[in-house]
C-alpha cells in the first residue's frame, strides 16, 4: 500500500463579483489530481508558475481547504488534517520556498526551531534547548547560533533553519516547496546534497515541488508534471527524462541546459524538432479549453495525458 495517496484532487477558489460579492465562478487551482508516493522515495511534483504544483502540496498539510477527492497517509484519511490526530499532523512538517518571509525576524531560532516542540511535545526549558542544538548540529549549524536572530544568516543557512524545524518532531514526509528556488546555484546544490543525506539518516519520505527539471531529476525517484490544474504526464525519471511523450513535458526538458559542448548540436536539434512539434501538433495535446486530457497508460510506469482515441 502507498505510503501517501492523493485521489481526484480538487481546489477550486471562487470568484467574487457583482454588489454583493456573489459567487460568480470558479478558478481551479488544482483539478482533479492523483498520485501516489512510497516511503522512503521522493516525489517529484513539476510544472511552471501558476500550475498548482504548490497549492496541491499547501491542501495535503492543510494549508488550503480541498474542495473534493480524497488524501491518505499511512493508511489514514487525512482529507481534512485540521480534524486529524495530532500524531498524524506532527508526522508531516514543509519545508517552505523563500527563507527570507518563512522565518520570523523578531524571533531567535531558539524560539522557531522549538515552536513546534513547545506545540506538541511536553519539554523542560533545559531539554529543549538541548533538543535545539542537536538539530542546529545536524544541519550543519554552530549549536552556539541558536541565540541570534534570521537575519544575521546567509540564505543557506536560513534554509537550513528551516530544515532544522522541519525535521524537530522527527516527521514521516516532508513536503519541501522549491526549498532552493530562492538560492545561490552553489548553495542549492549544498542544500540538495544536505535533504538526501537526511532522507538516508531520518528515513524521510519527500514530496518535492520545483519548476526546476535539473532539481528534480537530482533528486526524485517519481515525477508528475503539471499543467493549469491537472496532470499532463507522470513517470519515473528515466520516463519523463529519456522518453517524454507530451508536448509540455518534450519543452520542459529541452529547456534544460547542457555544459557538455559536444551536445551542444544535438541539444539544439532537439529543441527546434519540439518547437516545430507545438506548432503544429498543440491541439492534438490539449482539449478545446486548453486543458490536458486525462491521463492514459503507455507502459507499467508511465501515464501521458492524452485523447482516448490515442
Amino acid at each position: 500500500m502507498s505510503y501517501l495517496e492523493v485521489k481526484d484532487l480538487k481546489i477550486h477558489f471562487p470568484i467574487k463579483g457583482g454588489l454583493f460579492s456573489r459567487t460568480v465562478g470558479h478558478i481551479k487551482a488544482v483539478d482533479g489530481v492523483s498520485f501516489s508516493l512510497d516511503k522512503g522515495k521522493t516525489y517529484g511534483l513539476v510544472g511552471e508558475s501558476g500550475s498548482g504544483k504548490t497549492t496541491t502540496g499547501r491542501s495535503i498539510i492543510g494549508l488550503n481547504n480541498i474542495t473534493s477527492g480524497q488524501v491518505l497517509f499511512d493508511g489514514v484519511d487525512i482529507t481534512n488534517i485540521k480534524r486529524a490526530k495530532s500524531d498524524v499532523r506532527k508526522d508531516i512538517q514543509m519545508i517552505f520556498q523563500d527563507p527570507y518571509s518563512s522565518l520570523n525576524p523578531k524571533k531567535r531560532v531558539i524560539d522557531i526551531v522549538s515552536e513546534p516542540l513547545r506545540n506538541f511535545e511536553n519539554l523542560t526549558r533545559k531539554e529543549e534547548r538541548k533538543r535545539v542544538q542537536e538539530l542546529m548540529e545536524l544541519v550543519g549549524l554552530s549549536p552556539e547560533s541558536i541565540l541570534k536572530y534570521p537575519h544575521e544568516f546567509s540564505g543557506g543557512q536560513r534554509q537550513r533553519i528551516g530544515i532544522a524545524r522541519a525535521i524537530a518532531l522527527k516527521p514521516k514526509l516532508i513536503i519541501a516547496d522549491e526549498p532552493v528556488s530562492a538560492l545561490d546555484v552553489s548553495v542549492q546544490a549544498q542544500v540538495l546534497n544536505f535533504m538526501k543525506d537526511i532522507q538516508k539518516e531520518l528515513d524521510l519520505t519527500y514530496l518535492f515541488i520545483s519548476h526546476d527539471l535539473g532539481v528534480i531529476k537530482h533528486m526524485c525517484d517519481q515525477i508528475g508534471i503539471m499543467y493549469k490544474g491537472r496532470y499532463v504526464e507522470e513517470g519515473t525519471a528515466d520516463d519523463i527524462f529519456f522518453n517524454p511523450q507530451h508536448i509540455y513535458t518534450k519543452r520542459l526538458v529541452a529547456a534544460i541546459p547542457d555544459i557538455d559542448p559536444n551536445k551542444r548540436e544535438e541539444k539544439r536539434k532537439f529543441r527546434e524538432e519540439v518547437k516545430a512539434e507545438y506548432e503544429k501538433s498543440y491541439n492534438d495535446y490539449f482539449d478545446e479549453e486548453g486543458l490536458a486530457y486525462k491521463l492514459q497508460p503507455v507502459s507499467d510506469t508511465h501515464l501521458v495525458a492524452l485523447p482516448e482515441k490515442g
